[in-house]
């Protein structure tokens, strides 16, 4: 009996489904060396956590037969964390250039180009692989992108936000428009569009 998982598509974040529904402590956040930690000594093999997992990056094995079969898949797969590990829509940041503080706000609006602002908080976080990379929604544009972890409710009451996360859209500091909301990679075509209409308005 014991866990395996695919490094290459797991986002290795405390927020895991797997580990929420593991109810053994098979799996756990490791917080001294920041990643999922896995203990098969205490597994008994109910699979919870494979089907906690939005991308499949969990397996179970029973059998040492099975153990090796998703081994080799997992060493196979040629995928690579590197693909994984950029800014999405809903997910965590990546770039530290990216993300900024909440009093930092007023200065990324005196931006001469467009900006683009995501409000997030930390129980809102969604897995990497089920979320859609920035530059994906903005291809080619000259926009400044930044997120925002939100602690107070300042600027969700000035902007009368009601679900987060979600994008503000400004130019020459003055509010565009914004789109509330996670948007998962099912629903990137509906998203596109309709940034793709604040971009035309600035």
């Amino acid at each position: 009996m014991a866990v395996l998982i695919n490094f290459k598509i797991c986002d290795n974040a405390p927020e895991c489904g797997g580990i929420e529904a593991c109810k053994t402590g098979a799996l756990f956040w490791d917080k001294k060396n920041k990643k999922i930690g896995i203990d098969n000594n205490k597994c008994t093999s109910c699979k919870l956590c494979e089907g906690a997992c939005p991308v499949g990056a969990i397996k179970v094995a029973v059998t040492k037969e099975e153990y090796n079969d998703i081994k080799k898949e997992i060493d196979e797969d040629p995928r690579k964390i590197s693909d994984l590990f950029v800014d999405r829509y809903g997910a965590m940041p990546i770039d530290p250039d990216v993300s900024v503080k909440e009093d930092d706000f007023a200065k990324i609006l005196s931006s001469a180009k467009p900006v683009l602002i995501e409000l997030f908080k930390n129980e809102t976080i969604n897995c990497l692989r089920k979320s859609i990379p920035i530059r994906e929604l903005i291809p080619g544009q000259d926009v400044v992108f930044r997120k925002i972890e939100i602690k107070k409710e300042n600027l969700i009451n000035q902007y009368k936000i009601k679900k987060i996360p979600c994008f503000l859209f400004f130019k020459e500091g003055k509010l565009v428009g914004k789109i509330e909301g996670y948007c998962s990679r099912e629903q990137e075509k509906e998203l596109k569009e309709k940034l793709k209409k604040l971009i035309k308005k600035a």
